[in-house]
C-alpha cells in the first residue's frame, strides 16, 4: 500500500470537524477469550518459512494452501477465489483470495480481513542494490493473517453471536515499484485481489454489517491512528474499535489522533457497499509507516508480540461483543 499525500480536502474537513472522543476510564471486564500472541507468532513464522509470497511463485502457492488448511483445521468453511490479473507492467498473474467463514448459516456477518501476499521488491530499503529483491513480509501481510487464524482457533472453541468471514486478499502489495520510471504509479496497481472481490463477492448477494482490515499489526515502535478513509466511511466503527482497545489497556498503541489516508484493501470493501475500517500502523517517531516497511528488515526478527496481542485482543473483543 502507499500513503496518499496530500490528503483529500474533503477528508481533512470531515475529520477536523469531529470532536475527538475522550478515553473511557470506567472499569472494564474483558468478554473475549485471551488472545495468544505466541500462537499468532508461530503462524507468522510458518508463512515466512515458505519464502517471499510473491505472485506466480511456488512459495505463494504453497503458503496459500497452508493458510486455507489452517482455517479449515479450525472449523471454518473455506472458499478459494481464483482470478487472473496483471501487474503495473502487464505481467500476467494468478490471484487467490481465501475466504474462511465461521458459522456460515448465521445471517449476521462481519468481515475481518488482511492481505496475505508480500512485496516483490524491497524498494524502500536504504540499500538501493536490493531494491529489486522480494521481502518476507512478516509484518506487512503475514501478521494480519496470523491474527485472523488465531481468532478462528478461538471461535472454533467458543462461538460468538455473529458469523465471521475472514478474508485474505491477494496481490495487495504488488503496486508499481518506486524505482519504475514509466509514470504509471497509480492507485489501481495496488490491492488487485480486493478490487476483484469487490466486483465479484464470493457468494451471490453477499453482505456484511461491517469489516475491519488488519495491516502491519505486528511491528515494533508503532502506533495506530484513525485512518482518514476509515473515518470517512465508518467513523462510528473507528471510534468503537479504538474505544474498546483503550478500555482493554492499549491506549499507548491505539491513539485518538487523526491519521492520513491510505490506499489499502478497505477502500475496495467500502466501495462494494460494506463499511470497512483499516487498523494500520505507522512509526511512533515519524509520519511514515513502520521502519521495516518494504525493506528486507520486514522479517520475523522484527515482529513484536506485544503489538500482536493488543490488536488480536481488540479484534476478539469486537467479535465477541457484537450482537445479532
Amino acid at each position: 500500500m502507499k500513503q496518499l499525500l496530500p490528503l483529500l480536502l474533503s477528508l481533512i474537513a470531515l475529520t477536523a470537524c469531529r470532536n475527538t472522543p475522550q478515553p473511557d476510564t470506567r472499569p472494564y471486564t474483558q468478554v473475549s477469550p485471551d488472545f495468544s500472541a505466541d500462537s499468532a507468532y508461530t503462524y507468522i513464522a510458518a508463512q515466512c518459512a515458505f519464502g517471499p509470497r510473491v505472485m506466480n511463485s511456488a512459495a505463494h502457492d504453497s503458503c496459500a494452501n497452508y493458510i486455507a488448511a489452517k482455517f479449515q483445521q479450525y472449523g471454518a468453511t473455506v472458499i478459494n477465489q481464483d482470478a487472473d490479473g496483471a501487474l503495473y507492467d502487464g505481467t500476467k498473474i494468478r490471484m487467490r483470495n481465501i475466504i474462511a467463514s465461521t458459522n456460515p448459516q448465521n445471517p449476521v456477518r462481519i468481515i475481518i480481513c488482511s492481505h496475505w501476499d508480500s512485496r516483490p521488491w524491497a524498494d524502500h530499503d536504504n540499500d538501493k542494490a536490493v531494491h529489486h529483491t522480494p521481502i518476507d513480509g512478516a509484518n506487512d501481510g503475514a501478521s494480519g493473517v496470523a491474527v485472523m487464524i488465531e481468532a478462528a482457533r478461538h471461535i472454533q472453541q467458543q462461538a460468538p453471536a455473529v458469523g465471521v468471514d475472514f478474508i485474505c486478499f491477494d496481490a495487495e502489495d504488488c503496486g508499481t515499484p518506486y524505482w519504475d520510471e514509466t509514470g504509471e504509479n497509480d492507485a489501481y496497481t495496488w490491492c488487485l485481489g480486493s478490487q476483484y472481490w469487490a466486483g465479484h463477492h464470493h457468494t451471490e448477494g453477499y453482505t456484511a454489517r461491517y469489516g475491519i482490515l488488519l495491516d502491519m499489526v505486528g511491528g515494533s515502535n508503532c502506533i495506530f491512528e484513525k485512518e482518514a478513509y476509515s473515518m470517512h466511511y465508518a467513523p462510528s466503527l473507528v471510534d468503537k474499535v479504538w474505544s474498546r482497545a483503550q478500555r482493554l489497556g492499549y491506549s499507548d498503541l491505539f491513539r485518538n489522533n487523526q491519521g492520513g489516508a491510505v490506499t489499502d484493501d478497505h477502500v475496495q470493501v467500502n466501495q462494494s457497499g460494506i463499511p470497512c475500517i483499516d487498523i494500520i500502523a505507522r512509526d511512533k517517531d515519524s509520519d511514515s509507516f513502520c521502519k521495516t516497511w518494504h525493506t528486507r528488515a520486514d522479517n520475523l526478527a522484527n515482529i513484536n508480540k506485544s503489538t500482536l496481542k493488543a490488536v488480536g485482543q481488540t479484534v476478539l473483543e469486537i467479535i465477541y461483543t457484537e450482537q445479532p
